[in-house]
């Protein structure tokens, strides 16, 4: 999914050893129109103002469920993205994902589809005509300085779900009770969702070197993580994220009483600094701006956009084949250098 703020935040973020020993922290989501008056909003918990990255995790938008008749689903034409992998997750609906190393693909509910978009790659995400209404959450994973110029890449992986006792986990990136997703991740990570009836009580065994999120889909759920220091507890609305410092080894999950939709998401500290803006992830003010600029030099003719992304040239992110809607261009960029905000 691409950023369609007009006036999109620099952020630095700064992936340190983590803060372990301090207690969980809860990020409140907050509105983002993704276009104009007939379009989607979002819930974005990553980056926030208290916290940007957990592991490797650096972007975070939940939407729905929405009625596509009113907000117009997802119509997301070819954009760019570099230094980063995006993880799309669907609750409810079907998206067409189309990008510049040739794939076609289905997003579907209890699927993981990965883009690693690597040196560079454009790509487009509509909902089909059969989706009446649209649910998910939309990731980005910062790639290690190692990674952030590999090829880019595509893979899509439908986990089998885990049943314990009242409680259904699919594990769709990294490791959890005894399941090992096959998607390849550039990082440790973890990502998984988890279904909880009423009253359900999941314990689970995690990594101590990990920071771990829990974004609360449907539902509510109490969230006590167990280390070394003690236990630390808190309760995790709707729409919220709450944020664990390593340490723990166990984390314990009590639903309320509803049913209980979550996210659970994880990750060594990430131990590098990066900046991110619109879609593209980097480490130097000179060094987006440069991608900024050979986007706008695919998709520029004689000073004019070009209508159609057929016509766009196959630079640094490619033709995204098939796709004839209009690419993105991307923002104007700050008047000051990119640079951390407060």
């Amino acid at each position: 999914m691409t950023n369609l703020d007009a006036h999109p935040t620099e952020v630095e973020c700064v992936g340190g050893a983590g803060d372990e020993g301090v207690e969980i922290q809860i990020i409140a989501p907050r509105d983002v129109p993704l276009g104009g008056p007939r379009a989607m909003n979002v819930r974005r918990t990553l980056p926030a103002r208290t916290r940007s990255l957990i592991g490797a995790w650096c972007f975070l938008d939940h939407y729905g469920p929405d009625d596509v008749v009113v907000s117009g689903g997802m119509d997301v034409p070819p954009h760019p993205h570099t230094g980063l992998a995006t993880v799309s997750w669907l609750f409810t609906g079907e998206i067409e994902h189309r990008d510049s190393v040739g794939t076609v693909a289905m997003v579907r509910p209890g699927e993981v589809n990965l883009m690693t978009a690597g040196r560079g790659i454009s790509h487009s995400e509509n909902s089909t005509p059969e989706t009446t209404v649209l649910h998910g959450a939309q990731l980005w994973l910062a790639l290690p300085d190692e990674f952030r110029d590999v090829e880019p890449a595509f893979e899509n992986h439908r986990p089998e779900p885990v049943e314990r006792d009242g409680a259904t986990v699919r594990v769709f990136l990294g490791s959890l009770l005894g399941e090992t997703s096959p998607v390849r991740t550039r990082s440790e990570i973890l990502g998984a969702e988890i279904l909880l009836e009423p009253g359900a009580h999941l314990e689970l065994q995690v990594d101590e070197r990990f920071e771990h999120g829990v974004l609360v889909d449907t539902g509510e759920v109490s969230m006590t993580g167990i280390g070394a220091s003690g236990p630390a507890s808190a309760t995790v609305e709707k729409d919220s994220l709450a944020y664990a410092p390593p340490g723990a080894t166990t984390m314990v999950l009590q639903a309320g009483e509803a049913w209980t939709r979550l996210l659970l998401l994880g990750g060594p500290p990430f131990g590098e600094s990066i900046i991110m803006w619109w879609n593209f992830v980097g480490r130097t003010h000179d060094e987006v701006v440069g991608y900024r600029q050979q986007w706008q030099d695919q998709i520029v003719r004689g000073g004019e956009l070009v209508e159609d992304s057929q016509d766009v040239d196959a630079g640094r992110f490619g033709v995204v084949e098939g796709n004839h809607q209009r690419p993105i261009p991307a923002p104007p960029l700050p008047n000051a250098r990119l640079r951390s905000r407060s």
